[in-house]
């Protein structure tokens, strides 16, 4: 029997899930429905015609690691290795990194000999606290917040400044509320299992999994890459994406076609999706739409998954792209990170043009800046994000620009995007609450897989391999390393 699988969300989760459910000998139908215009979610690029490209979310991806490779071999499956801009490790851009924090710009220290050295804004050279780190005793907690792990083990002065900025760097959000656990798992697991993070850096081992590798992940490792893009914008990845699901003919894709409910039928075993203007039934739905957009429309029976669901709470974040004439950075590298203690609404300054040269216009010189605000502190800061104007948060970013970087041109191009509730935070308990949710959904068979960054991982690479791996769990492809957030028995299995 033919069986339907309805993924909901078109963004990249729902995109890749798609592309590896058709990659299946096994007979599916296939249906993606996304409320929106457009396929792509947060991977949004303008290109001008003057060939500049700007990135209005993710700007980069790792290749580092499973999920790096994951996302290299899907790359190279739909003929996109000549669009790869890679960022070697050796490039001033991978070596060069600020903080801003008194007023000034920071280089942070790289290398051995960065660590062996004190270098402002620091009272100590950073080896002393790898040092003190190795005689701190193993933590006891289940979770803790990352800014207390951190004080615990390498001191309060790494917290308050460095891991402070990084979580507002890479989650938006607050060191003192986000769990350790769920954010950063391998420095979480080094601790417990050899109560250190340095020796558990050194000694532990990372599981493999098989079948990963590709042409353009050994070239990536060959050569030293630590960020990649593309030409064309990291817009271009779910266009190819959506290019070779049309291409297959085995994908319906249902746009501006948003879900008011989901009921199931008769028996429990399948699902019927309620729209605006009818319904559609499905076996299987895999949701690739944030916690609370799901919660939102499961039945009523489901209290508890929504509850659950509803506990994961996102950050609002305001990305300005500013061009200004000429090369105008005092400083280069791949851009600054400011703590909070320094400014709450501004989370850092990307210097775009450093570290892709390739997205600048194509007539003459210019610097491509982004600048990041809000997050967790959006509100605080600007206001309710439903009000705050436009022209509010461009003079709020050149501001910025001209304080931190000491510009005093103005920018001939400006863009402003409101990614409203963008980046999920993972805060302390996160991991008890997706454990929650997955017990609901073993004990109720439901038909019910989740993927996407509101659950175990917020960047472009975790997001796709959760697609993956939530695929072949759903073919019955058991692995050990599958640990995905859907029923308990793959689809082809028979019930018992």
């Amino acid at each position: 029997m033919e069986k339907t699988v309805a993924v909901i969300g078109g963004g990249i989760g729902g995109l890749s899930a798609c592309y590896h459910l058709t990659k299946s000998s096994q007979v599916f139908k296939v249906m993606l429905l996304e409320s929106s215009s457009r396929l792509g979610g947060w991977l949004h690029s303008t290109r001008r015609e003057d060939g500049a490209v700007f990135e209005h979310g993710p700007r980069g991806i790792r290749p580092a690691g499973d999920v790096g490779k994951s996302t290299l071999k899907m790359v190279s499956e739909l003929g996109l290795e000549n669009e790869v801009l890679p960022v070697t490790s050796d490039n001033i851009a991978s070596k060069n990194r600020f903080l801003y924090v008194g007023g000034k710009l920071h280089k942070m220290p790289s290398g051995a000999v960065g660590a062996l050295r004190k270098v402002p804004p620091f009272s100590r050279a950073l080896i002393s606290s790898v040092a003190r780190e190795l005689l701190v005793k193993r933590g006891t907690q289940e979770d803790e917040s990352v800014h207390r792990f951190v004080e615990r083990r390498l001191g309060k002065e790494l917290a308050d400044v460095v891991i402070d900025s990084l979580c507002r760097g890479v989650y938006a959000g607050d060191c003192r509320k986000l769990s350790m656990r769920s954010c950063f798992p391998p420095l979480f697991r080094a601790e417990r299992d050899y109560g250190s993070i340095v020796l558990g850096m050194v000694f532990g081992k990372t599981e493999k999994v098989a079948g990963l590798d590709s042409r353009l992940a050994q070239k990536s490792r060959e050569e030293g890459w630590a960020q990649w893009s593309l030409r064309q914008g990291m817009q271009a990845l779910p266009e190819a994406l959506e290019d070779w699901l049309r291409r297959t003919g085995r994908v319906e894709i249902l746009q501006e076609t948003e879900v008011q409910r989901l009921e199931r039928t008769a028996g429990g075993s399948a699902w019927e999706i309620k729209l605006q203007d009818g319904s559609i039934k499905a076996d299987h739905i895999i949701s690739a739409v944030p916690a609370k957009a799901l919660s939102s429309v499961l039945p009523p029976g489901a209290g508890p998954l929504s509850e659950q669901l509803r506990r994961i709470t996102s950050v609002t974040v305001a990305v300005v792209n500013l061009e200004y004439e000429g090369l105008i950075l005092p400083v280069e590298g791949f851009g600054h990170l400011v703590p909070s203690s320094e400014s709450r609404g501004m989370l850092g300054i990307v210097y775009d043009s450093v570290a892709f040269p390739q997205h600048d216009r194509k007539d003459g010189q210019s610097t491509r800046l982004t600048v990041m605000m809000g997050g967790a502190w959006f509100s605080e800061v600007f206001g309710d994000p439903e009000e705050v104007k436009e022209e509010q948060l461009l003079q709020t970013a050149a501001q910025a620009v001209r304080t931190h970087l000491g510009v005093d041109a103005e920018p001939i191009w400006s863009n402003v995007s409101l990614q409203k509730d963008c980046i999920p935070q993972y805060t302390v308990g996160h991991w008890e609450c997706i454990e929650k949710i997955r017990q609901y959904l073993r004990q109720h068979s439901l038909p019910l897989s989740l993927v996407g960054s509101s659950y175990q991982g917020v960047s472009v690479n975790d997001v796709i391999f959760s697609s993956k791996r939530t695929v072949e769990r759903l073919l019955g492809k058991e692995h050990p390393h599958l640990d995905t957030l859907g029923w308990g028995r793959g689809l082809f299995t028979p019930s018992k």
